[in-house]
């Protein structure tokens, strides 16, 4: 029963234009879409901005930062989903790879002294099944990475034993989903995760005492019931001004359509909500360019000066190139 509700999630979601992702590409439109000759191509960029109602391509750099063709260890199709992570003195990137040949992403890593200027380095996660989102964060001296890992129904826990290159499998935290876009933070004495399900339609919500667990469901998940338009993680939920933000795709009409920002009221054992903020969604396609149709992720950073640097990525339409579905 449960696999044939799943098939007409995805057969009303084609019939209505929801879009889907398929061994990891993006569907956008209708089912009809992936046979015009055309399919989009992501790249990555940097904004930058004193509040999150102003932030716009950053003025001292030539966007996008980071595209496919900057992939020298493997053919890639394109490249999405930057996690920012400061080590020292260095920025490192992370980012889903596209592996053409594979059709299956993996996690490059990219570094930069100053935030900026950016070097591709490799590939630094593969695994049998498709990568993206590498959620990077630090925990009690160690660093950690949480990619989606929606392709083996699981959400999965990486420690880096060589950073960045080396990362070792820890355990798995949930299974039995097709989980997406799994985002962990602190709170309030306690670590909990947003994570889609249900063709990213529903946003579920999860506690834990620890990081590595267990992992128990809130008593309101899901907190976001069939809504395309924001039910998906976009990037790191993070503390602005002493509010906890969470930031949500737009695939209401379009597949990471827009960013949409949400202030979270209220995160408790017994309770969630949360309000959109004024000024939302914050990221849109820009109609020309690298970002012509849409954007779907942002990683928020605060700079030195108190002002943001924000990873981002977007997507204009192309023709496709040795794609079949």
């Amino acid at each position: 029963m449960s696999s044939l509700l799943a098939l007409g999630s995805v057969l009303a979601g084609f019939a209505c234009g929801y879009v889907y992702r398929w061994r990891g590409v993006p569907f956008v439109g209708r089912w009809r879409s992936p046979f015009v000759g055309k399919a989009p191509s992501y790249a990555i960029g940097l904004y930058t901005g004193a509040s999150l109602s102003d932030l716009a391509e950053a003025s001292d750099v030539s966007n996008p930062v980071l595209t496919a063709e900057a992939v020298t260890d493997v053919r890639a199709s394109f490249i999405a989903d930057p996690f920012l992570f400061r080590n020292d003195d260095t920025w490192f990137m992370f980012m889903e790879v596209m592996n053409r040949s594979r059709r299956t992403g993996e996690i490059g890593c990219a570094v930069s002294s100053d935030g900026l200027e950016w070097s591709y380095q490799s590939i630094v996660l593969r695994e049998p099944f498709h990568l993206s989102y590498p959620y990077v964060f630090e925990c009690d001296g160690e660093i950690w990475m949480i990619p989606e890992t929606a392709s083996d129904s699981s959400v999965r826990l990486y420690r880096a034993t060589d950073f960045p290159r080396t990362w070792a499998f820890q355990r798995c935290l949930l299974e039995g989903l097709r989980f997406t876009d799994a985002s962990v933070f602190q709170h309030d004495g306690l670590w909990w995760m947003f994570v889609s399900c249900n063709v990213s339609r529903d946003l579920l919500l999860y506690y834990a005492d620890d990081l590595t667990g267990p992992w128990h469901s809130h008593s309101q998940s899901p907190v976001v019931y069939a809504r395309p338009d924001k039910a998906r993680c976009a990037g790191r939920p993070v503390n602005v001004g002493g509010r906890l933000i969470r930031f949500a795709q737009d695939c209401g009409t379009a597949y990471g359509a827009a960013v949409r920002a949400f202030e979270v009221d209220r995160l408790d054992r017994e309770g969630f909500s949360e309000t959109e903020l004024a000024g939302s969604p914050i990221l849109r396609g820009m109609g020309e360019g690298w970002n012509e149709n849409g954007m779907h992720h942002v990683d928020l950073h605060v700079r030195p000066d108190g002002s943001y640097l924000a990873a981002v990525d977007g997507w204009h339409m192309t023709r496709a190139v040795g794609l079949k579905y």
